[in-house]
């Protein structure tokens, strides 16, 4: 069985970061075996294949792997429990989950596949991953079915447009030549258009029900200049949502009447003191203004029998909070608004809000937030940070401090 064209354009693509949002179908799984077989055909060669869980690791590929292997007559070794199979040049292939992505350290690579990647967390690529090609100067396909505009992998796809190592391919299922176009039409039927649209077109579109539907990756996030530039004497404006797992915090400064978001700060199994160890850490000897989750005045993350406000306060920073926090909805409505209006830009180093804003959503059929995902903490960090900072009853001017502009597009 040969290669479709797009997988042979895919597979000829000499660029050493290769990203590809597929349809259902299009053959991912396929592709990727040509691929790692392509990179351990060479002698002393170390491949790894990472998908999002155990299973879908084994099931998606072990097997189909083996069989096309042992043809070629290439294996000396096949390991069943470990996942792992030694070829008759010494290469060695890896097949992992994601589940636990520390484990994966320690290793180093020459070719690593990362399928299904919108359902990995970007730390396993970002913090694990990407240092294993370093020795080699290896290469990686990323490979999946997208998630909106908020995941990581659709900052991956983006990367072409910055970094000639970089090329990107969005194929539809279609294309892949494996399923019939009546079974597509029928499909398209059956599906609400987002959901056809992400799983049969390959696009990256917003999610059903999406609370920041204002958000706009291609819009609100742009490169923000490093904090060093900014005059001193401006404070760093803090949203800062208490929860031990994990403690979130959006950084920003002010410009006028708009919010420059250039870093985040995520801490799991943290407490507010940590978090202010952390704070203090990256940004010595500037004036740090907290819009925490008002709750916090009465309860504590933390064994110091304090409560979270006051260790904020004796850290020296200054609080700017109600006595109970705002009205979810209106506080909602005030950050789309906010988006709307050009009062919020973003850094692309702010990964885990960029992925929260893009994903956050109501439970289906209500307007009650869904917080099975994760996506809440950033999200009310950055609404209390919001609810504060920016509204039509006030004024916001420096005086003599220097800030930044985001140029417009």
């Amino acid at each position: 069985m040969k290669l479709s064209e797009p997988q042979q354009t895919i597979s000829d693509d000499p660029k050493r970061f290769r990203v590809v949002s597929a349809g259902r179908r299009f053959g991912k799984s396929f592709l990727s075996i040509n691929e790692i077989a392509k990179y351990a055909r060479h002698p002393d060669q170390h491949v790894l294949y990472v998908a999002p869980t155990y299973r879908q690791a084994k099931n998606v590929i072990w097997e189909e792997l083996k069989s096309r292997l042992y043809a070629k007559q290439w294996i000396a070794k096949a390991n069943e429990s470990e996942l792992e199979i030694t070829l008759i040049n010494n290469s060695k292939i890896r097949i992992r989950s994601a589940d636990n992505y520390d484990a994966l350290r320690g290793s180093k690579y020459n070719f690593i596949v990362m399928d299904e990647v919108a359902d990995i967390k970007d730390d396993a690529w970002y913090q694990v991953l990407r240092p294993t090609l370093s020795d080699t100067q290896g290469d990686a396909l990323f490979i999946g079915t997208p998630k909106g505009r908020g995941s990581w992998f659709y900052d991956l796809y983006q990367q072409y447009k910055e970094n000639s190592d970089w090329s990107s391919y969005q194929f539809t299922t279609v294309d892949g030549g494996n399923v019939t176009e009546s079974e597509i039409e029928s499909a398209q039927r059956d599906l609400d258009e987002r959901t056809f649209q992400q799983e049969y077109l390959a696009k990256f579109v917003d999610y059903s029900g999406m609370i920041y539907y204002a958000f706009d990756f291609d819009h609100h996030v742009k490169k923000l200049p490093d904090i060093s530039t900014v005059d001193p004497r401006v404070p760093l404006r803090i949203g800062l949502d208490f929860n031990l797992d994990p403690m979130s915090a959006v950084v920003s400064v002010r410009n006028h009447d708009e919010l420059m978001i250039f870093d985040e700060i995520v801490i799991y199994g943290s407490n507010t003191s940590e978090m202010v160890r952390e704070i203090q850490t990256r940004y010595p000897n500037r004036k740090i203004i907290v819009y925490p989750d008002a709750t916090g005045k009465r309860t504590n993350t933390n064994s110091q029998g304090m409560s979270d406000h006051i260790i904020l306060n004796n850290a020296g920073f200054k609080l700017i909070t109600d006595r109970a926090n705002p009205n979810v909805n209106d506080s909602i409505i005030r950050v789309n608004s906010a988006l709307k209006n050009d009062h919020i830009w973003i850094d692309p180093r702010c990964r885990n809000l960029i992925e929260s804003m893009g994903r956050y959503a109501y439970k289906e059929g209500t307007r009650q937030p869904d917080k099975t995902g994760g996506w809440d903490h950033m999200c009310d960090a950055i609404r209390y940070l919001v609810w504060q900072e920016i509204s039509e009853s006030k004024q916001y001017h420096f005086s003599t401090a220097k800030t930044f502009r985001v140029p417009r597009k």
